[in-house]
């Protein structure tokens, strides 16, 4: 939790402590000098992590305690003072908490046998001032450090949820074209000998869908880019018997009935409806081709409901592939429901979510 450059700048000061306690102690030169040999060296290889802390941070307060006995008026004591700040700061609450209760018993020891001294008191409440103080920074800097990973595991989500999304789009955009285009390819085939000028046609309208899907593609990989660029309006309400028209073109029977006002709808909700519409036909074309689809739109002030009935034999899909699940999340995240499934003798979509109002 603390880099190296603090923690050799902690030490330093430790150190300078050290030699404040020797210089101001009143003890034979030969006791000083080896007290402050043993703490010197101790402060330098002091461990920041954990009990190993503790036990260094006994080390170099002992003889520190030897240097200063006796006397409440010796500045040395803040060397333990900075030993407990250091505990609480790197080592943690329970090294931190031994130390200082090591060190409380030590001043008292000192205030009851040794001195009467009253500023032994106040060397008491600067220990327990310091331990606390040091003991909140370090709850803070953990603190800090969780909202670090939380957000970097949020960026990360919303970076997973964003590609998941443009590939529901590319995947709805590609199927759509290339269903269309299919269904053109098939006509002109079909017509290429008896009436060409109707394939030529076919083939025209399949190279329309080929050249907008590009376009589309080129959007939504457009989302993949942070820098500006040109925007374009994405497909809503009113693009929807545009959509329809382009299916029916594309030789699929597609009836399609409004009722209410769509135009009202937000511009979500519109784009939620023409991808699930879009997505609908697409498998119908493609798993039912021939097949007559019944499109109902219905917008009412509280609810929206988009209901797509393809004719054909039902039958129970194998796996719930990107195109249902994309329809599904698309509902849901606008506090919708989607449900698709045999219904009669055919296939039915439908999706119910939130109206104007």
């Amino acid at each position: 939790m603390t880099d190296r450059r603090t923690l050799g700048q902690g030490r330093a000061a430790l150190a300078a402590l050290v030699l404040t306690a020797a210089v101001l102690s009143v003890r034979s030169l030969p006791v000083v000098v080896v007290c402050t040999v043993v703490a010197l060296a101790a402060t330098v290889r002091l461990p920041a992590r954990g009990w190993p802390g503790l036990w260094g941070a006994l080390v170099v307060g002992a003889p520190v305690t030897v240097l200063c006995s006796g006397t409440a008026s010796s500045v040395g004591w803040f060397t333990l003072c900075g030993l407990a700040g250091w505990c609480a700061l790197v080592s943690g609450t329970g090294p931190a908490l031994v130390f200082t209760g090591a060190t409380l018993t030590t001043l008292v020891v000192q205030a009851t046998l040794l001195s009467s001294d009253p500023g032994w008191a106040a060397w008491i409440a600067g220990t327990v001032f310091t331990v606390v103080v040091c003991l909140m920074a370090r709850r803070q800097q953990a603190l800090v450090e969780e909202l670090r990973v939380a957000q970097a595991g949020l960026t990360e989500r919303v970076r997973a949820q964003e590609r998941v999304r443009i590939a529901h789009e590319l995947h709805d955009v590609i199927a759509h074209s290339l269903t269309v285009s299919l269904l053109h390819v098939g006509s002109a085939r079909l017509a290429v000998r008896d009436a060409p000028m109707e394939a030529a046609e076919a083939l025209a309208q399949a190279e329309q869908h080929g050249r907008d899907a590009l376009t589309e593609v080129r959007r939504a990989v457009g989302l993949l880019h942070t820098g500006p660029g040109p925007l374009t309006p994405l497909p809503g309400t009113g693009q929807l018997p545009e959509l329809v028209d382009s299916f029916r073109r594309a030789g699929a029977a597609v009836a399609f009935e409004v009722v209410g006002e769509p135009g009202r709808l937000p511009e979500t909700t519109g784009l939620t409806l023409y991808r699930i519409l879009q997505e609908s036909l697409t498998n119908a074309s493609r798993h039912a081709a021939g097949s007559t689809s019944t499109v109902r739109l219905e917008v009412s002030d509280r609810s929206t409901e988009l209901t797509v009935d393809s004719a054909g034999a039902p039958r129970e899909p194998r796996g719930e592939g990107m195109g249902l699940t994309g329809m599904r999340e698309r509902a849901l995240a606008l506090g919708g429901e989607l449900t698709a499934g045999p219904s009669g003798t055919g296939w039915r979509v439908r999706a119910v979510l939130p109206g104007p109002a």
